[in-house]
């Protein structure tokens, strides 16, 4: 049987530059999926500059950490920019949206609560 996969789209035991794992696209918002699971999602992006994920809300808290040029963070109308090396954290459930003043890359992480069955 062969052991479930909890990082995927990365080799293993090898060193990475997480930059470099996500190439721009013109245009376009491309994404790598690192891990995704009930509790936890790890997605690496890269954005052309001027675009951007519209304002939407996520079930868990959201953290940017910046790989590469800058964006535009607004989260429930407070409106930030982050650059290279810098971290935001977007609380669940509260309206955000993430838009790239340049060329922008960043590692998206996103917890989420822990699911319960009630009897």
């Amino acid at each position: 049987m062969e052991p479930s996969v909890l990082i995927k789209n990365i080799d293993f035991s090898e060193t990475h530059n997480l930059v470099d794992l996500v190439d721009y696209a013109g245009g376009r918002v491309v994404s790598r999926t690192l891990a995704q699971n009930p509790t936890l999602s790890l997605t690496l992006f890269a954005f052309d500059a001027g675009e951007g994920v519209s304002t939407h809300t996520a079930p868990g808290d959201a953290m940017v950490h910046v790989l590469d040029g800058e964006a535009v963070v607004n989260i429930d109308g407070k409106e930030m920019t982050a650059k290279a090396g810098q971290v935001v954290v977007m609380p669940a459930d509260v309206p955000h949206s993430v838009t790239a003043v340049q060329r922008f890359k960043m590692l998206l992480t996103v917890v989420k609560r822990p699911t319960t069955i009630q009897s």
